[in-house]
């Protein structure tokens, strides 16, 4: 028998109250990167008594993860430990009645609906929208609740998506009477390779992760307590630095039929219609890197964003930046179609991460 005492003031509260703290402790939430945002909501689950935790991320601790990546420490870092793993550690210390999953791996078309079996909710703490739009076609297929957060600089934004069936699908859902839009209805295309602000070129104040990820915490919260009726229905962004803040209701973003996902059903991220080539180039040790659906990049743009963190040489064919990453000295050459070549790995998992990190895609 779980004893119930250590959440004694949550089950206070009218919305959750024995009920739904038993709701939680039977719940499965999937979070899927382990950074600022990640790291800020599995904090907060684990403390709420969230049953399991599956906790997904590739990276390692880097030393500037430290400013606002609320579950790792120095000694984290000293012993070169996953960001999965080293939350998985922090975190049964938190809670040690809760099962809690690290999962060391690149979240991709053959492994997410592995990763995301089972799971209540899948959570976003990610750095880029090809995985987003991934986790999206599996929310969507597998009636699963998918939370979007995102932050960079001093800008904040997150939405919850409960979405209707696709044609064919599971015709009933427990928030049916909620459902609205998937993210595809909102932001049907991903922004250009290097059009993105990203915390490693732009920033990030950390306070503004803390209330995007507190935020994202709630809305998983409200679900596994079963309480769609309190879901948000709004895209909240915000701006912590200048006190801006605003909503948009999205449901009317949802138009039947419309939606190449939820309206027609078609899955094409999680057929790998939409993901980038990754491959190792013979002898080089380097790895090219091309994205499903070329856009033009704006590499005087992205030059700017790239200075403060190495060399960088641009010209209308090519930009050339010399950087030192936690992966060690890289050498990123992109082009205008967002093609890419990372130098100095042969793994293409970590020359993902690292064009994700610079680019923004």
């Amino acid at each position: 028998m779980t004893d119930l005492s250590r959440y004694h003031r949550q089950m206070l509260l009218p919305q959750i109250g024995a009920e739904g703290q038993q709701r939680l402790l039977a719940s499965h939430a999937a979070v899927i990167g382990c950074g600022a945002l990640g790291a800020g909501v599995a904090d907060m689950l684990a403390r709420a008594g969230v049953g399991r935790l599956t906790l997904v991320d590739r990276d390692l601790i880097e030393l500037t993860n430290l400013q606002r990546q609320v579950l790792y420490d120095e000694q984290d870092l000293a012993d070169g430990l996953p960001k999965a793993e080293a939350a998985r550690r922090r975190l049964l210390r938190v809670n040690s009645t809760i099962r809690i999953d690290a999962i060391v791996d690149d979240v991709n078309p053959s492994n997410v609906e592995a990763i995301a079996a089972g799971a209540d909710v899948i959570i976003d703490g990610l750095d880029n929208f090809e995985t987003r739009y991934l986790l999206n076609d599996v929310s969507v297929k597998h009636g699963i609740p998918y939370i979007y957060g995102g932050a960079v600089a001093t800008h904040g934004m997150t939405a919850t998506f409960l979405p209707h069936a696709p044609p064919g699908g599971r015709p009933v859902r427990a928030w049916d009477e909620c459902a609205g839009p998937c993210l595809r209805c909102v932001f049907d295309a991903a922004p250009p390779a290097g059009a993105s602000l990203t915390c490693d070129t732009a920033g990030v104040l950390g306070p503004m992760v803390g209330v995007i990820s507190q935020h994202e915490a709630a809305e998983a919260i409200k679900i596994l307590c079963g309480r769609f009726d309190a879901v948000s229905r709004d895209l909240v962004s915000m701006d912590l630095w200048h006190g801006e803040h605003r909503r948009l209701d999205l449901r009317s973003a949802y138009q039947p039929g419309l939606c190449v996902c939820c309206g027609q059903g078609r899955f094409e991220h999680l057929a790998g219609e939409f993901r980038g080539a990754a491959a190792s180039l013979c002898g080089r040790d380097a790895v090219q890197i091309v994205p499903r659906s070329a856009a033009t990049t704006d590499l005087q743009a992205l030059a700017a964003r790239l200075a403060p963190h190495g060399r960088v040489q641009c010209n209308r064919f090519l930009l050339r930046a010399q950087l030192t990453d936690a992966a060690g000295p890289v050498e990123l050459t992109v082009f205008p179609n967002g093609r890419a070549i990372v130098k100095g790995t042969n793994r293409p998992e970590i020359a993902r991460g690292i064009y994700a990190k610079y680019l923004g895609s």
